[in-house]
């Protein structure tokens, strides 16, 4: 959370430096609070893994031997996904203004691990993530009356779930880049066509010792790559 912070007091800074002292004239056109609605293509990369480590008797008086098992995953889907978002437009000079806002988006992905039958070791298990929303700011460099381009940095947050018997992680969170351009027609409606990246934290969790020993590990580590075309109204 400190790293965006930082990032957002940033951008902020940087653009209202180079703002100065001008006059709110072209930017205005892109002004107030907006609502829409997208359509997105993601590209979502996972790499999971699974670790459990095992104590078993040798029937005699030496006690117990470790038995260490391993499962690496790796998932690559392209899906796509709908959503939508609101924000605000705030002028700062002839060609700048700062897009704050956020996108909520629909869906869900699910990483499953699969138990290991032979050693009885492992059950099946599965990481699910959905309720993804980006909160963001966006500085804005305005091309005309009624085209713009921007660069947005956000921070990313969606719900984690698990089916089997083990903990659930924390929420998972990371840092989304995007470039794009904006359309402004002169009914208010909006055009906007944006491609980015989300680089999340990793994820873990293990057993919670009911059909599952507390020393199986599971975790995950995902990452997107979107395209995203939206159309809304700016009032």
């Amino acid at each position: 959370m400190n790293k965006i912070k930082k990032i957002v007091i940033a951008a902020c800074s940087l653009v209202l430096v180079s703002v100065g002292t001008s006059a709110l004239a072209g930017s205005d056109n892109f002004a107030g609070p907006y609502i829409g609605l997208s359509i997105s293509g993601y590209g979502l990369g996972v790499e999971g893994h699974s670790s459990n480590t095992s104590t078993s008797s040798q029937g005699n008086s030496q006690g117990a031997a470790g038995d260490e098992s391993d499962t690496d995953l790796q998932i690559g889907k392209i899906a796509a996904v709908s959503g939508g978002e609101v924000g605000y437009v705030l002028p700062l000079g002839d060609s700048l203004a700062l897009d704050v806002g956020a996108t909520f988006l629909a869906g869900e992905a699910k990483l499953d691990y699969e138990g290991d039958d032979a050693k009885s070791t492992q059950a099946s298990v599965a990481l699910k993530v959905d309720d993804l929303v980006t909160y963001y700011i966006a500085p804005t460099l305005v091309l005309s009356d009624t085209s713009s381009v921007y660069i947005k940095v956000g921070l990313s947050e969606a719900d984690i779930g698990v089916e089997g018997n083990v903990t659930t992680p924390a929420d998972l969170s990371g840092t989304t880049w995007g470039i794009g351009t904006r359309t402004v027609l002169d009914s208010g409606i909006f055009i906007r066509s944006e491609a980015g990246y989300t680089d999340y934290n990793g994820i873990s969790s293990h057993g919670t010792g009911t059909n599952q020993a507390t020393s199986t590990t599971y975790s995950a580590n995902p990452d997107t790559a979107y395209g995203k075309f939206s159309m809304g109204f700016r009032f």
